[in-house]
């Protein structure tokens, strides 16, 4: 069983770092836009018999990227693929991991439906937000890890003297602390409160920051506005410096214009979603993560663990 990979149009880039890590060509395919907004799909190469691996974030725009990660997943099952693996770097819709309110949906469990029934075999994505989703999955789900990733990157640009690790919320400590643990340093938190309706946020900061290079860990950045703000609460605290290092940069609306103007010394996202971020933003950059998804689409064909690569 030989290895195939497809690319979606969500990030062609990243699927091609991807095929060059493991050595693969790119299947030629051809995704068509009707006028109406319908989808089309065709493979331009035979891939039956073989272990396919379509690359595919669901980001924006989501709905679109996500229809074209059902419709090739359905060609290439009707292609008479041996296995499809699902390779989504960002998992789009993971917010909605639970009710949040009586009469709402759990939409990440209806994606979770959609993919199966689509056709895939396997799902392999990065940093999901709420760990829980993969047992929406009656699949396979490898959750891999940015931090060894970013690790190598603080090691190189930022060192490891002085260095504290902070998450900017409660929900974040565990991520926090494993990268604290790394680099032997310490953690502290960002305790958000609202006083009462119709008043802005206070950030308390839990944690000794002072005279300290803080490094803010998440796993999305979206607006942009609490992650500006936690850093602003930092460097109130007495810290020498800030940068955050985020797996997923969604980076809506005017979110790089906002990490500009902020106190942030540098924001450092992987490459799961194409750059949002205008060329004269300075101070956002990517790093990548093709190698790591490279190594895993390897192990799964060879059969091997990838457990390792869960950090």
């Amino acid at each position: 069983m030989k290895m195939k990979i497809i690319a979606g149009n969500a990030n062609p880039l990243l699927a091609q770092e991807i095929a060059d890590n493991t050595f693969a060509t790119l299947v030629p395919s051809k995704v068509t836009t009707f006028a109406d907004g319908e989808i089309s799909v065709e493979f331009e190469d035979n891939i039956r018999g073989e272990d396919v691996f379509i690359i595919q974030s669901t980001a924006t725009p989501v709905n679109d990227s996500l229809m074209e990660l059902l419709i090739m997943i359905d060609s290439a099952k009707r292609s008479s693929a041996a296995r499809i693996t699902a390779v989504i770097p960002y998992f789009g819709y993971a917010r909605q991991d639970r009710k949040s309110a009586s009469r709402t949906p759990i939409t990440a469990k209806l994606i979770a439906d959609l993919l199966t029934t689509a056709g895939a075999n396997r799902i392999l994505t990065m940093d999901l937000h709420a760990g829980q989703i993969q047992g929406f999955f009656n699949i396979p789900v490898d959750d891999l890890t940015s931090r060894l990733v970013f690790a190598k990157d603080i090691q190189y640009n930022v060192g490891t003297d002085a260095t504290v690790f902070v998450s900017p919320d409660a929900g974040g400590v565990v991520r926090a602390r494993k990268f604290a643990d790394m680099f032997h340093a310490d953690i502290a938190i960002v305790d958000k409160m609202r006083p009462e309706a119709g008043k802005s946020e206070v950030m308390n900061l839990i944690g000794d920051v002072k005279d300290k290079h803080a490094i803010l860990v998440d796993d999305i950045i979206d607006s942009g506005g609490t992650l500006c703000n936690a850093a602003k609460a930092i460097m109130d605290a007495g810290a020498l410096s800030v940068r955050a290092y985020i797996t997923h940069g969604v980076l809506s609306n005017e979110a790089c214009q906002k990490v500009e103007k902020s106190v942030l010394t540098e924001l450092v996202v992987t490459n799961s979603i194409g750059d949002r971020c205008p060329k004269n933003c300075k101070k956002t950059r990517q790093v990548s993560v093709a190698p790591l998804f490279g190594e895993a689409i390897r192990r799964v064909t060879n059969e091997e663990s990838v457990s390792s690569l869960f950090g």
